[in-house]
């Protein structure tokens, strides 16, 4: 098994669980209206702003491992 492979399994495995522990309002129905969080552009804050900005950042690690598995 190549590197890039098991990089790319780990760092899936780590945004499904980084998905799983956002705040379920902030979903899609939270964005028209539905959740009382206050919509989509809610000010995060803490704990939850860490897993925001880690779950971005391991989406384009994702995304570049990808590239280069194609690449390779």
């Amino acid at each position: 098994m190549n590197f890039l492979n098991l990089g790319q399994i780990i760092v899936s495995i780590l945004v499904v669980g980084l998905i799983l522990l956002q705040e379920r309002e902030s979903g899609a129905g939270g964005i028209f209206g539905g959740g009382e969080g206050g919509g989509f552009y809610q000010t995060r804050r803490g704990l939850e702003k860490i897993i925001f900005i880690a779950t971005i950042i391991l989406v384009i690690a994702f995304i570049v491992l990808a590239l280069l598995n194609l690449l390779i």
